[in-house]
């Protein structure tokens, strides 16, 4: 990101606003650049869409982002708290929603939010995870096994654990790709709550409408993040 250098999402200093940054993050796989020197900062509040082909580095981003892949170099920071791995940055309140949905099949879409809500030592679990479920239009799915579930349905119950993880972060990893029109339209709103709540929120897409949406936009073509649209 040569030519935005220190420039935020919403194209303020970087030393303006607290949020999620990365600082000349790399993220390397034997050869292969998948985050090639890549900074930002996402502020609560904001939506981010992050777009580009299969291959251009979105997911390596929003894991790296997320303390689940560790930089070659570069840092990420949480209210400029470092994030240093998977079990510190949820502790922090860094949720992610991986593409392809990473629940536990031979579990209930119900136990799967329940595992991380009850790892956090959250209260009132039960009433929590009815919230979101309902939330995703999956309120009579709770106790279905996943495999049980359409891929779809599973996406939604993934989206639903992270909604009940109430994080300060949100990072969706095509997170309406399985879904249809009504559905994507249903996550998209709920992501944009999230926002509404106080989170910063980055979205991987392949999709211009979700792209469209969102109150920023930047483009990852082999590693390398461009703006394309700014608030």
């Amino acid at each position: 990101m040569s030519s935005e250098q220190g420039i935020t999402a919403t194209g303020l200093p970087m030393s303006s606003e607290q949020g999620i940054t990365a600082t000349g993050l790399t993220v390397v796989y034997g050869e292969l650049v998948a985050v090639a020197d890549v900074s930002f900062r996402v502020p609560p509040g904001f939506v981010l869409a992050v777009s580009g082909p299969s291959g251009a580095g979105k997911s390596s981003l929003l894991w790296a982002l997320a303390g689940a892949v560790a930089p070659q170099s570069g840092t990420v920071e949480l209210d400029g708290v470092p994030v240093v791995d998977r079990p510190g940055a949820s502790k922090q309140g860094v949720v992610l929603i991986p593409q392809g949905n990473g629940l536990a099949r031979v579990l209930t879409a119900r136990e799967n939010l329940a595992l991380p809500l009850l790892a956090e030592g959250k209260k009132d679990v039960d009433h929590v995870i009815a919230e979101a479920l309902t939330a995703v239009g999956l309120e009579e799915s709770g106790d279905h096994l996943v495999e049980e579930l359409s891929g779809g349905e599973q996406q939604r119950v993934a989206v639903a654990r992270g909604l009940a993880q109430q994080g300060r972060v949100v990072l969706a990893d095509e997170s309406t790709s399985e879904l249809d029109s009504t559905n994507r339209e249903r996550v998209l709103d709920l992501l944009r709550q999230e926002a509404e709540r106080g989170a910063a929120v980055i979205i991987a897409t392949h999709d211009p409408n979700v792209a469209a949406s969102a109150d920023g936009h930047a483009t990852m073509d082999e590693g390398h993040l461009s703006w394309q649209r700014r608030l």
